[in-house]
């Protein structure tokens, strides 16, 4: 009879690997990456409604600071009752000077339906690096027809 044990007493090794748990640790390895890939993307943090809600009442007497983007692209600052067009590097400036002066001032973004949603990412970005935490999105209600 032939195998690793027979009967004389010969004990010989096996020379065979057994893959089993090889191939077990690989699957399991392969379905936790699968899971954390997605979780690893990098992007603009923004806090997202997740049901429709009621308008907010301004919880202080600041003015938020509104940036527009209107259908062309251009950007503007609306600081009460100034609004005044600026390119995306002169309202970095200008909101970081406004935020040095009144921290804690609210920074909320309207922008036309018609923007490219790309602009729009790279205006919350210039925002974030110019220190605003949190960034407000306006929007008008449905209109019921």
């Amino acid at each position: 009879m032939q195998g690793p044990f027979n009967r004389s007493g010969n004990k010989k090794p096996m020379a065979e690997i057994n893959v089993v748990p090889f191939i077990d640790v690989m699957l399991v390895l392969l379905v936790i990456f699968m899971i954390t890939a997605p979780m690893l993307t990098q992007g603009v943090q923004v806090d997202l409604p997740q049901v429709s809600s009621e308008p907010i009442e301004n919880q202080d007497e600041s003015d938020p600071i509104i940036i527009s983007v209107d259908r062309e692209g251009v950007y503007f600052i609306t600081l009460g009752e100034d609004t005044t067009s600026v390119s995306l590097d002169q309202m970095s400036e200008r909101v970081m000077a406004i935020l040095q002066r009144r921290p804690g001032t609210p920074v909320m973004v309207r922008g036309d339906r018609n923007v490219p949603y790309g602009q729009i990412v790279v205006l919350m970005s210039t925002l974030q690096r110019s220190g605003v935490a949190n960034v407000g999105l306006l929007s008008e209600p449905p209109q019921d027809g």
